[in-house]
């Protein structure tokens, strides 16, 4: 029988397990022991254990074996798992759910089984984040293209909504949302997935973009966030190209120290500011027009409408 890397459980939860606890299941999972995992669940008694909250700390912690494999990216003892019964949406104490441990330790091959399994790829509504933010945060281009395709919000998760959490007061910070922190890092690869998966390009958390409510300093849309946090020109053209609007920034012009200060690219300043004094182009117009009916829900659809495909690949901005 597999044992327990000395001390991970105590690490995990500061307290010591206690001693009648059988925890062979966690034990397999946490090194990736698929025989003995086989050889346990032929008996009834793990069976029913499968799901059960077994960790021991300060009262009972759900932190499954699912949930241990997947963080551990042993991919054929997930699977393995969830044939056997596991839920794959049971959360941690943390309310992270076994996708997104996988997420956050980068193992795609879990991250794949999971949501084949029909995992909410948009996490848990008990957990601050979601696994399409921390792999936009991280650029994790690879697992953001899985979680898109299994349907994960490219915005916020509206369950996360601050209505919920924080009544009506305004939140005027974008740092919730996926396509922003995925400009604070850097990631255009990431950027340019979430904007053609249909994210919002004037996302302001809240909808309506509130100036009355700003904290100055802070960005009070997409387009001045990556204008501010000193983006790369390439991240203010595709904003525009997907349909930011230029008049949300409360500014046109920016003096030298605060160029230096915010470290704005001359650059990008200059893109924004040509946009902000021309229209856009009605081809532009068409493809933004287009994109927001069909909504982010159904772009995909648009690759099987009887089109050109000069067409499709106008709207996916692959011209």
């Amino acid at each position: 029988m597999c044992k327990l890397p000395t001390g991970w459980l105590q690490e995990q939860f500061g307290r010591p397990l206690e001693q009648c606890e059988d925890m062979s299941l966690h034990n397999a999972a946490y090194v990736g022991d698929l025989d003995t995992l086989r050889t346990l669940l032929q008996e009834d008694h793990f069976k029913q254990q499968i799901n059960e909250k077994l960790i021991w700390s300060c009262g009972w912690l759900p932190c499954t074996p699912l949930r241990i494999a997947a963080m551990m990216g042993h991919s054929e003892c997930v699977e393995y798992l969830i044939s056997q019964g596991a839920a794959v949406d049971l959360v941690d104490v943390k309310g992270q759910t076994a996708l997104y441990m996988a997420v956050v330790n980068g193992h795609l091959d879990c991250v794949k089984i999971l949501l084949k399994a029909d995992a909410d790829p948009n996490g848990s509504i008990h957990h601050r984040s979601t696994p399409i933010y921390h792999a936009a945060q991280v650029g994790r281009v690879d697992i953001l293209l899985e979680l898109i395709r299994f349907n994960a919000d490219v915005d916020i998760d509206q369950r996360l909504d601050q209505r919920s959490m924080f009544g009506m007061h305004t939140l005027t910070t974008l740092a919730a949302c996926p396509l922003f922190i995925s400009a604070a890092y850097h990631h255009f690869p990431c950027f340019r997935m979430l904007l053609n998966a249909g994210a919002n390009p004037n996302y302001n958390y809240n909808g309506p973009v509130g100036r009355e409510a700003l904290v100055r300093g802070r960005a009070c849309c997409m387009l001045d966030a990556v204008l501010k946090l000193g983006c790369e020109p390439v991240f203010v053209s595709l904003l525009l190209d997907h349909g930011a609007e230029p008049y949300l920034v409360p500014w046109d012009e920016l003096d030298p120290d605060t160029m230096v200060r915010l470290k704005v690219d001359a650059e990008a300043l200059r893109i924004y500011q040509e946009a902000k004094r021309n229209p856009r182009r009605l081809m532009n117009l068409c493809r933004i027009t287009i994109r927001e009916i069909m909504g982010k829900k159904r772009l995909s659809c648009i690759s099987s409408l009887p089109l050109p495909e000069t067409i499709i690949k106008f709207m996916f901005h692959k011209d």
